[in-house]
C-alpha cells in the first residue's frame, strides 16, 4: 500500500484544488495553452535536473513510496507528474485569488490605452 503515498499525494492536490476551477471558474483547464506553456519550463528544466542529478548518483528516490514505473533516464513516474501538478495547483490557487481579489493584479492583466490595468487607477 505505501507504494501509493506519493500518487495518492498527488490526487490530494488535485482534487483539494478541483473545487477552484468549478466553484470560482477560474477557467485554468480551459486556458489549457497557456497552462502548458507554463508547465512546459518547469519539466524541462526541474525534469532534466533531477536526470542530471540521477545520472551523477547525487539524487535518488526511495522505491518504498514509487508505483514502480521508471521512464527513461530513471526518473520515476510520479517525480514527472510532481511537476505537472505542483504548478497546476499552484496557479488553480492563484486565479482562486484573483478570482475573489479583481483588484489585486499579479502582472499579467490586460492593459487599457493608457497602460492601467483593470482596478488600478490612473496616476
Amino acid at each position: 500500500m505505501s507504494h501509493w503515498v506519493y500518487l495518492g499525494l498527488l490526487a490530494v492536490c488535485l482534487i483539494g484544488t478541483a473545487p477552484l476551477e468549478i466553484w470560482l471558474h477560474t477557467h485554468v483547464y480551459r486556458r489549457w495553452q497557456r497552462l502548458l506553456a507554463t508547465l512546459l519550463p518547469v519539466v524541462l528544466i526541474f525534469g532534466g535536473w533531477d536526470l542530471l542529478a540521477i545520472a551523477h548518483r547525487d539524487w535518488s528516490y526511495n522505491r518504498h513510496f514509487l508505483v514502480g514505473v521508471t521512464l527513461p533516464g530513471g526518473l520515476p513516474l510520479e517525480e514527472l507528474l510532481f511537476f505537472l501538478v505542483t504548478p497546476t495547483c499552484a496557479i488553480l490557487t492563484l486565479e482562486a485569488v484573483r478570482a475573489r481579489r479583481p483588484q489585486w493584479p499579479i502582472g499579467d492583466e490586460p492593459v487599457d490605452g493608457e497602460g492601467h490595468a483593470p482596478g488600478q487607477e490612473g496616476g
